[in-house]
């Protein structure tokens, strides 16, 4: 496989945190073989009840429906390579959904999940997340396209920030990855600047060596500790361009910017369905069908030492953030750190569901009626609910197969609302208006959805409702967009990078050695926010 990667790096030398001159990054890998666990869970959005859709989690083993303060410091193990980060992300499980029988849905498997830690040039210093942040990006409701197009992290977009994204490699881009033209209402929009990426599913199969669909999502980089840190939607904000430097609001902390890239094995299924140009057969565990609703949680679980020192020292780009030398801790070995779902069941690959989990309802592009807004919208105004329903249900299969014995069922109705105030859809053309553009999604967010639920739960008590945040923080510019460029596979990584090479590497014999040396490769998504222009590479 060919990947390119930068020839000067910078020094290793253990700095302490301070003002960033230049941008540096590390990838953060993960050890062994799918997630550390699933199931439907979410400690942010629905804390101590069933959250409304499977998630698929990463990261420390004291995750579970509840997470408060420091509980991830006491994890027992991780699936993160470096041993003192037992920070936990996660995203919502894509299925398959046979287009010859479409109650028929199946599990797709994770190829490899990596997340990029970008450390801006600031002249504020970039420091570690306070233990315990939580952090949400992206909308779990949406079936409408971003107002942003195809667009990711583009500044300069008077349409706003779209921090989610699809990107799928291919051998050819005859015919396009999405329909010439589309508004968004039928099929996904492609990225003006890359042919292999965009808002919303693509309609072509992914091909690219080891480069099946990857779901891309990006996280803001400036935490408001007057809005605290369980306050998801109003915690975070995106820097401002200042020349080359991400500026955060004053009495901000800047944080490292997060960007998640999960790739999909949806070459496994390419003999199971036909391409037309439009229709294609993939949808997230919440029933997207169009792939808008892309989200994604993160909570800090870091050794504030450990990451301090990293952002410091470590710019090893994508030979990983494992392979800096001198981290406090040092690495994790452990490739079997897995635990049981405190709720619900961990489904196999293998499974053939009769419907998604939780009895999720396929919405987007036409299915279930739905061509666009917010799908299971209340006026509640709750943030979550712990009401619970006389009814129980399973998860409906053809197949029983699961990972665990099924727990008692238990149903209940649960309110979530999974909007993240500072991921605008909308742009502010100043510092002011953005603010005044971030307190109305917070306060429209305070808006809940009521998802029917199923399932074989354990009871888990859920009391009081939490009240929804009214201070929004000044969402403002975004990281630099995408230049233009050409294959998504081989790259020029940033800008401001002048010396590249470009290697070849022969993949391991084994499938398990493959899967983990798989991720030494980049694409040319990368975090298209240095250097202060758009001049990297795709």
């Amino acid at each position: 496989m060919k990947f390119t990667t930068t020839t000067t790096l910078a020094s290793l030398a253990v700095v302490a945190a301070a003002a960033k001159d230049t941008t540096t990054f590390a990838v953060l890998r993960f050890n062994g073989d799918g997630f550390l666990t699933e199931g439907p869970m979410d400690p942010i959005v629905n804390p101590g009840t069933t959250s409304t859709h499977y998630h698929s989690i990463m990261g420390g083993s004291n995750f579970g429906p509840t997470v408060e303060g420091d509980q991830l410091l006491d994890s027992n193990c991780t699936t993160a390579k470096i041993k003192n980060d037992h920070s936990n992300y996660w995203i919502p499980q894509l299925f398959f959904q046979d287009p010859k029988n479409p109650k028929s849905f199946e599990k797709v498997s994770m190829m490899y999940m990596n997340v990029y830690y970008f450390f801006e040039e600031s002249s504020s210093d970039v420091e570690a997340f306070p233990v315990g942040l939580k952090m949400m990006i992206g909308d779990a409701h949406t079936r409408s396209p971003p107002n942003a197009t195809g667009l990711q992290l583009d500044p300069n977009n008077s349409a706003g920030i779209n921090p989610v994204q699809w990107t799928c490699p291919r051998t050819s881009y005859t015919p396009p990855s999405y329909p010439v033209d589309s508004d968004g209402t039928k099929a996904g929009i492609v990225d003006p600047n890359n042919a292999g990426a965009g808002a919303g599913f693509p309609s072509q199969k992914c091909d690219g060596l080891y480069s099946p669909l990857r779901q891309d999502l990006h996280f803001p980089s400036c935490y408001n500790p007057e809005a605290g840190l369980d306050a998801y939607k109003t915690n975070m904000a995106w820097p401002t361009f200042d020349g080359d430097k991400r500026e955060c609001p004053e009495g901000y902390i800047h944080v490292p910017h997060l960007f998640f890239e999960v790739y999909w094995s949806t070459p496994d299924f390419n003999d199971r369905w036909d391409v037309d140009g439009v229709n294609q057969p993939f949808v997230l565990s919440n029933g997207d069908a169009t792939g808008f609703s892309s989200h994604a949680d993160f909570i800090s679980g870091w050794d504030k030492d450990t990451l301090n020192t990293i952002i410091g020292s470590c710019n090893a780009g994508t030979l990983g953030m494992d392979t800096c030398p001198d981290i406090p801790g040092g690495l994790s070995e452990d490739n079997d750190c897995k635990i049981s779902p405190a709720m619900g069941t961990m489904l196999k690959t293998s499974a053939t569901l009769t419907a998604l989990p939780l009895d999720n309802p396929v919405t987007g592009w036409g299915k279930g009626g739905v061509t666009g807004g917010s799908v299971g919208e209340s006026s509640s105004g709750s943030e979550s609910g712990s009401s619970a329903s006389a009814a129980t249900t399973t998860y409906p299969t053809s197949a029983a197969e699961t990972d665990a014995a099924s727990s008692t069922s238990v149903a209940a109705e649960h309110t979530e609302t999974e909007v993240a105030a500072s991921s605008p859809t909308e742009a502010a053309s100043s510092a002011t208006e953005a603010a005044s553009s971030a307190t109305e999604a917070a306060s429209s967010a305070t808006e809940a959805a009521t998802y029917p639920t199923g399932g074989a739960f354990i009871q888990e008590s859920a009391s009081s409702a939490t009240t929804a945040e009214t201070a929004a923080a000044a969402v403002t510019d975004a990281p630099a967009a995408p230049a233009a460029g050409g294959d998504p596979n081989i790259k020029t990584v940033w800008d401001y990078v002048t010396v590249t090479s470009t290697t070849t590497v022969a993949p391991d014999a084994s499938p398990v050695s493959q899967r983990r040396r798989v991720p030494r490769h980049s694409h040319g998504h990368m975090a298209r926010h240095l250097g202060g222009g758009f001049a990297g590479r795709r």
